[in-house]
Formats: structure tokens, C-alpha cells, sequence
């Protein structure tokens, strides 16, 4: 009773004890967490011009986007499929918000009749687009899955935005046009034309080796040049495989397993002991090749050519019943033995005449049943067989293969096994001129065999084949020696190491944040994501687990976004100055006016161009010279310039005539045709420009 009094007297402070316990919990889970803001800021992957882009949202595109793309692409792929959706929705938006562009729903319910109008779903019995149908469908769908709803209305919302979009640029296009001043500037440069003599001194006159181009010239360059030399954020790395493969021992094994099977065993059960047949003796080969075998049995017959090229000739010349093996064939360990032989057609042309029936994927519009399908075949074979004329027309009629009907159901010639099983053996099994009727899962198929060429020995080989794979023993070994390796480069240099262990060391420079494919690794996301992580050092190990084995990648680089480093700009300003510097030279080498003494004292010639024109800037003999037919327009006729710097050397040109062109009563033409050229490049141009002064902050890396 004493404690309780006590209690009861300290109530007050006792409810500010835990208040400030419940207070300092949860503030410490925030603190944790990055607080609220950080929250928040968790769940947006981007913000472009202020708009924040959720990542939930984002997501669930990129999944749909997936999912259309199909199993041929990568995440990554998809997810910048819908960044780029993303960046034009909110550019185009922001234009359509400021100019008051709207869509009206009489408009929208045109658009979507156009792009629906060729949809059986919506049409009526005359093929002709129903909006009462399209109605009933939303209804149905609405009432139905709300999924399906869902999607349709976002498919009206992009309707909806296409039809802003379109109206948007349409207002871009009808300001864009030309002059009939400029429709007659075009004219002119097409033809115009002026002709020359010249000297060319080219820049190949003098090896790259005698030019030097130092670091502080390249770098002076790219800084006088910094907005075309702009580098995103990268980083370089380097590389060591260690792959999980099986060891000779391993192979050796596998050989011995696959020897076992060939012979019969006796096996002791239940008290007395029974004979168990081997490969080399066995009666039901499909059966036991499909029990003990990697690869299912192949119930075909094959020529030489079709047989693994190493054993061809030696399994080709066994006879039936002969074994041959163990052997190895790719990743495969196999015994083979010749069931069967025979003399086939090595091809046959047929052609055939499909009946199909409702339910199947060759179906198409047709009601008939599969009992309808085969009286109709019996009958069409009837008539075919009574006149073999007959067979191109009833296959333009009948037939539901549109790959071949229109050819009177040709297939040309084939080779064994290019054919669906049933549909080969009749094809290989008869003779020319045979006719006959055979079922498959596309449906009933009337076959006419055209032709066959010669025959020769085919054998059927039934093979069981064990795949050569690591064993546990080497798998671990491989591991250890991957675990070593990688302690003794975190202590040594990774390049020593990687000789001393006779390791290929592979360097992969220049990774881009959002990068998926390492060259020699493959699409590996986790190494670049790790390679970009902030608390990645440069000459940090991480082994990272591959399909084939282990990588051991050690981080080599970081590069800031920026203006390119000297190293990296080097590929493509060197060459820059070095024809820089090379003109510096060849220029200070041309003394003089007269073409013929310029020529003589640098041991060139004087060359001739005819009917240059401005549109076409390319001299004979020389290359495409825009500055040098420019200059050469602005010169008088006997006039000679001064030295020129083209794209391939230095030049010094003299106008021995010009050709102006006749001119035309009007330049509309001209001028119409430079305001489509011109309009069509709005669509594209108009994105860039607004994405180009977008404010965009990207955070895709970090979750992708």
C-alpha cells in the first residue's frame, strides 16, 4: 500500500516520464529513418520541372512495359522506355497547361473510333465500326474486371494526350516555313556551280608520330570547348573470372557413369538375384534412354551430315545394334548405338492442302467441326486424286495455310525432321505421285508428294548422354581458391596477384550509372550498382556470384559529372589537334600566288574540279570541302585564294569559271518543299528542346 501512495502521489511526473519515452521512441525511429522528408523523398524516383514522379507509379509501368516487351529485353531497357514516356508527359503537359490546349470528348470518341475501326472486337456484321459495340464492351468490362476497366480508361487518357500533343506541334508546324527568297537560296545551291584548278597539300603528307599534342593543350581545348565535352558520372573497374567448370577428373568420372549403363548387371533383390539389361543389349531403347539420359530420345533418322562431326564417320559406318562410346560431344558425355537404318530421300517437295476446325490455332473464321474437317478432306482428296490438276485450286480454296495457298500449296523441298513427325514420315515413307491424308495439331493435312531426290542410307541413333558438370569437390575447390584470391589482393596489388595466379585481368572503364551489361560478364546490374554505391573505394574487392562461376571486381575509378578528363577526351580532341597543328604547317609552307610554283615547291600537281555546287560540296579527287567550294563561290573568276583549311588538307583554289543558274518564274516549289523538310523534323526537334531545358533530377540508379 506504501508503493501504491507513492505512486499515486507521483501520477503527473510519472505521465511525463513516459511521455518523453514515447516521444524520444519515435523520434529516434525518424532519425533512423531520415525523417519524414526523407520519406517522402524514398518514394520519388525523379522530379522533372518540379513534378515529382512516383516510384510505386513508375514501377507498375515499368512492369507493363516489361511485360509487353516480352522475354527479349531487360529491365533496364524498360524502365528507360518509361523514363523517356515520362520526361515527354511532363514537358508536353507543361506546354499544354500554358497554351490552354484541351481535347474535347467528342473529339477523343473520334480518335478512338479511328484507331479502333480495324478491330473485329468493335465492329458490327458489315466490318464496320459500332460505337454501340464499343460501349457494350466498356460496360462489360467496367462490371466485369477492373483491371481491364483500368487499362482502358488509361487507354483513353493516352489517346487524350496524343490528341493534345498533336494539336501542340500542329501549331509549332503552321508557324514553320520558308520564303520564296529562301525557296530561291536553295535553288541556287543546288545549281549554281563553279569550276577550279587547285592545290591540295594533305594533312596525310605529314605523319602523326612528328605532331605533339601535349595533356595541357587537350586540356585547354576541352575547356574552351566544355559544353561538347560533357561527362556523366562513371567509373572504371577491373575484373578476374574464376568459372565453376569441371576438371578432368570430373570428365573422367562422368565417362565411367555413362561406360556403366552400357553393360547388364545383376541386381540382388528380394532374395534372388535378376539380370538387368544394359544400353548395349536393351529392347526398349526410347524408354531407356528417356530414364537415364540428359537428353530425351530423338526418333528420327538421320543422314552423315546430321551426325556430331568428331563421330560422324564412325557411328555413320556402324551397323544395327553396333555401340559406340563413351565420348564427348560439347557439354555432353555419350554412348550411342544404331537402332534402325534405312534408305530415304535426302529431300522431298510436296505440297498440301490444310482443313482446319474450330478450337484450333489455324482455325480462323471457320464454324466447321473436326468431323466436317475430315469428310471435307475425304472429299477434296476424292477429287484430287481422280485429277491431280485439281490440287492448286481446291488449295486456294480450302486451305487454311495462307503461307502457301496462293502457291497451290507448295511447301518446295524439305529435309528429314523439318517437318512435324507424322507429317515427315508420310512425305519420306511414300513415293512420288502418292497422295494421302494425315492428321497433326494443325489439322488434317492433304499431302501430294512432287518430288524426291535420291535416296541414301539414313540411320536412327539412340544416345545417352550425361552433362559434363563441376562436382561438388570442385565446386568447393573453386570456391577456396576464389576466397584466397581474393584476401590476397585486398593485401597485394590486384594486377600481381591476378599473374601470379595466372588470371586474365579484364578492365572495363567508362561505366555509366545506369549501364546493365559488363562486357565479358553480361547484364549484371548489381556490379554497377555496387561500383556506384557511395561507400564503394577506389581499390575495393567484391566477388559477386555469376552463372558460370565467380567474378572478383575491384573498383578502379570514379568520375564525377562533369566536363571530361584529359584521358577521356583524348580519343577525339587529339586528332583535332593534330590537324590543327598540321595546318599551322602546310600553311606556312605556301609562298606566292601562282598555282603552278605553289604546286612545284611542295611536289604536288594542279588539279581541276568542274560544276561544283554548294549543296554538294565534294571536289574529285580531294573528298567533301565545304569551306573550300565556299570559298571558292565567294571568289571573282582568275582570282586565287589564300591558303584554306579543309577537312583533308590545306588548299589554295583559283576560279577559272562560274555558271549561274538560269533561275525559275517562281521558287514555290523550292520554298514548299524546304517548309515540309522543315516541318518534319518538329516532332523530334520540339522533344529535345523542351527536354534539353528541363530540370531534371534522375534517381533511377538507386533503385534500379
Amino acid at each position: 500500500m506504501a508503493v501504491l501512495n507513492k505512486i499515486r502521489q507521483r501520477s503527473v511526473f510519472l505521465i511525463v516520464i513516459i511521455a518523453l519515452a514515447l516521444f524520444s521512441f519515435v523520434l529516434a525511429d525518424l532519425i533512423r529513418n531520415g525523417g519524414a522528408i526523407s520519406q517522402k523523398a524514398e518514394n520519388v524516383i525523379a522530379t522533372i520541372n518540379g513534378k515529382d514522379i512516383d516510384r510505386t507509379d513508375f514501377a507498375r509501368k515499368v512492369e507493363t512495359a516489361s511485360r509487353s516487351f516480352g522475354g527479349g529485353s531487360s529491365s533496364i531497357q524498360a524502365v528507360n522506355y518509361v523514363w523517356n514516356q515520362e520526361i515527354r508527359e511532363t514537358v508536353f503537359e507543361e506546354q499544354f497547361e500554358e497554351l490552354g490546349i484541351i481535347v474535347g470528348e467528342d473529339q477523343v470518341n473520334q480518335l478512338l473510333e479511328e484507331s479502333l475501326a480495324n478491330n473485329p472486337t468493335f465492329q458490327n456484321e458489315a466490318g464496320v465500326f459500332d460505337k454501340a459495340k464499343m460501349q457494350e464492351y466498356v460496360a462489360n468490362v467496367k462490371a466485369t474486371s477492373p483491371q481491364a476497366y483500368q487499362q482502358w480508361l488509361e487507354y483513353e487518357v493516352s489517346i487524350s494526350k496524343g490528341a493534345r500533343e498533336q494539336v501542340y506541334l500542329n501549331m509549332i508546324k503552321a508557324g514553320v516555313g520558308s520564303t520564296l527568297k529562301e525557296g530561291e537560296l536553295v535553288y541556287k545551291m543546288e545549281n549554281d556551280n563553279v569550276d577550279i584548278k587547285y592545290v591540295q597539300l594533305p594533312f596525310s603528307s605529314i605523319e602523326d608520330a612528328e605532331v605533339n599534342v601535349t595533356d595541357a593543350e587537350i586540356k585547354a581545348y576541352v575547356d574552351a570547348h566544355a559544353d561538347q565535352y560533357k561527362a556523366e558520372a562513371s567509373r572504371s573497374i577491373r575484373y578476374v573470372l574464376f568459372n565453376e567448370e569441371a576438371s578432368q577428373e570430373d570428365i573422367d568420372e562422368i565417362k565411367g557413369r555413362v561406360a556403366s549403363l552400357l553393360d547388364d548387371k545383376a541386381e540382388f533383390e528380394n532374395g534372388k538375384t535378376d539380370t538387368v539389361k544394359g544400353f548395349r543389349n536393351v529392347e526398349n531403347v526410347e524408354d531407356y534412354v528417356n530414364q537415364n539420359s540428359a537428353v530425351k530420345f530423338d526418333d528420327r533418322f538421320k543422314f552423315k551430315k546430321d551426325l556430331p562431326a568428331t563421330v560422324a564417320d564412325t557411328i555413320y559406318n556402324l551397323e544395327v545394334g553396333g555401340v559406340y562410346g563413351p565420348y564427348k560431344d560439347g557439354d555432353f558425355i555419350k554412348v550411342s548405338r544404331v537402332v534402325a537404318q534405312k534408305q530415304i530421300p535426302d529431300s522431298v517437295k510436296a505440297s498440301h492442302i490444310l482443313i482446319s476446325w474450330v478450337g484450333l490455332g489455324t482455325a480462323g473464321d471457320t464454324k466447321r467441326t473436326k468431323e466436317e474437317a475430315k469428310a471435307l478432306a475425304d472429299s477434296i482428296i476424292g477429287v484430287t486424286r481422280a485429277d491431280k490438276a485439281k490440287f492448286a485450286t481446291l488449295a486456294s480454296e480450302f486451305s487454311a495455310d495462307s503461307s502457301n495457298k496462293d502457291k497451290g500449296g507448295d511447301l518446295g523441298y524439305f529435309t528429314p525432321g523439318a517437318m512435324v513427325p507424322v507429317f515427315n514420315d508420310y512425305c519420306f515413307d511414300n513415293k512420288t505421285g502418292d497422295q494421302g491424308i494425315v492428321e497433326t495439331q494443325f489439322g488434317y493435312h492433304i499431302i501430294s508428294i512432287e518430288d524426291q531426290t535420291d535416296e541414301e542410307r539414313a540411320i536412327k541413333v539412340a544416345t545417352v548422354a550425361q552433362k559434363v558438370e563441376p562436382s561438388e569437390k570442385t565446386i568447393n575447390a573453386i570456391f577456396t581458391e576464389t576466397t584466397k584470391f581474393q584476401i590476397s589482393a585486398k593485401d597485394k596489388d590486384f594486377e600481381e596477384v591476378s599473374k601470379e595466379n595466372e588470371l586474365t585481368v579484364r578492365p572495363v572503364n567508362n561505366i555509366k550509372e545506369l549501364d546493365e551489361n559488363i562486357p565479358g560478364l553480361g547484364a549484371r546490374r548489381t556490379v554497377v550498382q555496387w561500383a556506384f554505391n557511395e561507400e564503394s573505394k577506389i581499390g575495393e574487392i567484391k566477388r559477386f556470384d555469376i552463372p558460370e562461376g565467380y567474378a572478383v571486381v575491384q573498383l578502379t575509378a570514379k568520375s564525377d559529372k562533369g566536363t571530361m578528363t584529359v584521358e577521356d577526351a583524348s580519343p577525339t580532341v587529339k586528332p583535332i589537334l593534330i590537324k590543327e597543328k598540321k595546318a599551322e604547317t602546310l600553311k606556312a609552307k605556301i609562298s606566292g600566288t601562282a598555282l603552278d610554283a605553289i604546286a612545284q615547291s611542295q611536289g604536288q600537281t594542279v588539279k581541276v574540279a568542274s560544276a561544283l555546287t554548294m549543296k554538294t560540296p565534294t571536289i574529285s579527287g580531294a573528298g567533301t570541302e565545304p569551306k573550300v567550294v565556299g570559298t571558292a563561290f565567294a571568289l571573282e573568276i582568275g582570282n586565287v585564294s589564300g591558303p584554306i583549311v579543309g577537312n583533308n588538307g590545306v588548299y589554295v583554289v583559283e576560279v577559272t569559271k562560274k555558271t549561274p543558274a538560269s533561275g525559275l518564274e517562281t521558287y514555290m516549289s523550292y520554298a514548299s518543299q524546304t517548309s515540309k523538310t522543315q516541318a518534319g523534323l518538329v516532332n523530334s526537334k520540339v522533344f529535345d528542346a523542351l527536354k534539353e531545358a528541363a530540370e531534371i533530377e534522375d534517381k533511377r540508379a538507386r533503385f534500379y
